[in-house]
């Protein structure tokens, strides 16, 4: 059975916010788009409001789909990106040790989360579209 994620974009003034994970485990101190698993019975914009307060304790709103992703972690699983608006900048974080905002060509350059970094694809395409 597919396992279900979700990762939460804020994007402003052509960058992207990202976050790179606490050391440990098989993404310790990757780079990645905030969010994680849909738990039983959540939908994926309940999923990305508890994600975020947990690892950041920061409210946001939770824009339109952006895509999604395949990707192999003890098993399939599917990541569904969402495009989101930070409703405040004072974090605290929780799983990462630090954050930033970065533009796609800064992202590929980094050591970033395999299951967020099959999500660029869609990410360049949502820029293109909305692009003078």
């Amino acid at each position: 059975m597919e396992k279900r994620s979700v990762a939460g974009i804020a994007m402003q003034q052509g960058k992207f916010f990202i976050a790179r994970r606490r050391p440990g485990g098989a993404l310790g101190e990757k780079w990645e788009f905030p969010g994680g698993k849909v738990e039983p019975g959540e939908t994926d914009e309940a999923a990305l409001l508890r994600e975020y307060q947990e690892e950041l304790e920061v409210p946001i709103t939770v824009g339109p789909f952006l895509g999604s992703a395949s990707f192999e972690y003890r098993g399939l699983h599917r990541v569904y990106a969402y495009q989101v608006r930070l409703e405040g900048y004072d974090f605290k974080l929780a799983e990462h040790t630090e954050y930033r905002w970065a533009t796609l060509e800064e992202i590929r350059t980094l050591d970033f989360a395999d299951s967020d970094r099959n999500l660029l694809s869609h990410l360049t395409a949502f820029c293109a579209s909305n692009s003078e």
